[in-house]
């Protein structure tokens, strides 16, 4: 990958948008949501703690998480769009 997240900074694909209601309605693009859910492509090393000592970051590549609505950071990089969040921004890790 072309890009390494730093500190406690984890990259994400984001999964595709709903075009279509619950219902079957094709939805227009200005009525889809922006998704809460990605797939983790690239974990930083972790949070350096007052200590010293190297925190962790709990999840790791290939894991589906869920984010806040208006969590993390949209970058292009080669064409491909990712999202940038902090580890703590991370609600939960879908299991499945």
């Amino acid at each position: 990958m072309a890009i390494q997240p730093l500190h406690d900074r984890i990259i994400l694909e984001a999964a595709a948008k709903e075009e279509r209601s619950a219902g079957g309605i094709i939805l227009p693009d200005a009525a889809q949501e922006k998704p809460q859910r990605g797939t983790v492509l690239a974990v930083g090393p972790g949070k350096r703690l007052d200590s010293g000592q190297l925190a962790p970051v709990d999840v790791k590549p290939g894991d589906t998480v869920m984010y806040g609505k208006y969590g993390g950071t949209e970058v292009k990089v080669d064409g491909k769009d990712y999202i940038i969040l902090r580890a703590e921004d991370v609600l939960a890790v879908l299991e499945g």
